[in-house]
């Protein structure tokens, strides 16, 4: 996750992570990407069930009944051991995760145990009075995924009307007073609607939006073909930057981030470099920071089911399940190799990735985007841009 607006815009100093001892108990929201211990953000997919039938979904989400979802019991199990363990933030996906009932009922009670409480959604069942409510059991943020505009997005979600359901939705959660984005997943069919999304952004005063590049799992695995090329991936990311510092310009500092692609970067300080060499260098301390990918550490996954993976796209990769044992200690005493080796991935890639310059604030990138490219999950990432000049740091 690369905060555009905190580094190209300046909204964010080193200092302001150094203040909280970088320690994420302690770090706000907006600064947890710059945490030391690097204790997980976990993504539990509640369920696998959806309204939708979006065509780049990773779950590959269905509009039916699952009978193997972790009960409430079990969930609240799972609660109590995420928050004895110290994970700052739980993000409550699917599916969709509206359409299980004991939703609210899980979130509130990870905000009792002292954890932030954030929701992936396609924002379509959020009616004034499910916002409401999850204004008022402490919900942190809902991000609403929005892959462009009417026909676009409709297209991508697979139901027509959607796209109104979803601004509908993003209204209500302002109305009850609950901070609320977007989430747009880039790829070749939208991403000429980048400018469009973030004049909605500024037509609709949306506080935050995280740009996703495209990663090759679930039904996006199909989609490979679709992904951009390396030179209009650095032409969305020029677009990305441009539109936000206008916006912060012109006085509405909304929050942007690009994800899933951590070439964005050196790309990112190499321009700041040219543009102003002060702030690159604060720019450079804050990407260290954040160290790039960290799937497998600073990040991880709970299915539906209780299986733990590295991430919320490493779904064929299963380190365990919670129902025999703790997630606290799958992630901290793991037994299977590959997330061992996650959690040090910048040893066990290979080709350009193994001697790039840029390494310690890339973190390697993605390795489940490389595997489904190649089936070597240390061989380089394709969707990395970065040339080989930029590589070397010449």
């Amino acid at each position: 996750m690369i905060g555009i607006s905190k580094l190209y815009c300046g909204s964010v100093e080193p200092s302001d992570a150094l203040r909280y001892g970088r320690d994420s108990k302690a770090l706000p929201s907006h600064l947890l990407q710059f945490s030391k211990d690097k204790k997980p953000v976990v993504v539990w997919n509640i369920t696998r069930r959806c309204n939708l039938n979006c065509i780049h979904c990773y779950a590959q989400a269905k509009n039916e009944e699952f009978k193997d979802e972790l009960t409430t019991d079990q969930g609240k199990a799972l609660l109590d051991d995420l928050a004895d363990f110290g994970v700052p933030v739980v993000l409550f996906s699917g599916g969709e995760p509206l359409m299980r009932k004991d939703l609210p009922i899980l979130a509130e009670y990870a905000v009792s145990k002292g954890m932030r409480a954030v929701i992936s959604t396609n924002g379509t069942l959020i009616t004034e009075e499910k916002a409401k409510e999850l204004k008022k059991i402490g919900l942190s943020y809902v991000g609403i995924s929005l892959d462009g505009m009417k026909e676009v997005n409709d297209k991508f979600r697979g139901l027509e009307g959607s796209y109104e359901m979803a601004l509908k939705g993003i209204e209500n959660c302002k109305k009850a007073g609950i901070k609320v984005g977007l989430r747009f997943t880039i790829n070749k069919h939208n991403a000429q609607e980048i400018p469009k999304i973030f004049d909605l952004v500024e037509e609709m005063k949306i506080p935050r939006i995280c740009f996703y590049h495209l990663v090759y799992a679930g039904r996006g695995s199909e989609m490979i073909e679709e992904d951009l090329s390396l030179e209009d991936s650095r032409k969305a990311v020029d677009i990305i930057m441009e539109r936000t510092k206008k916006l912060h310009d012109m006085g509405q500092p909304t929050e942007v981030l690009t994800v899933d692609n951590h070439a964005d970067g050196p790309y990112l300080y190499l321009k700041m470099k040219e543009e102003n060499p002060e702030r690159a260098k604060e720019v450079l301390e804050l990407l260290q920071m954040n160290e790039g990918n960290n799937s497998g550490r600073g990040i991880g996954c709970v299915s539906w089911n209780g299986d733990v993976h590295a991430d919320q796209f490493w779904r064929h990769k299963i380190f365990g399940n919670i129902k025999d044992r703790p997630f606290s200690k799958i992630w901290s005493e793991p037994d299977d190799e590959l997330l061992l080796k996650l959690k040090d991935k910048k040893k066990h890639v290979t080709g350009r990735c193994a001697t790039c310059t840029w390494l310690d604030i890339c973190g390697g990138n993605f390795r489940v985007r490389a595997e489904a490219a190649t089936g070597d999950v240390w061989a380089p990432d394709p969707a990395c841009y970065l040339t080989d000049e930029e590589i070397s740091g010449k």
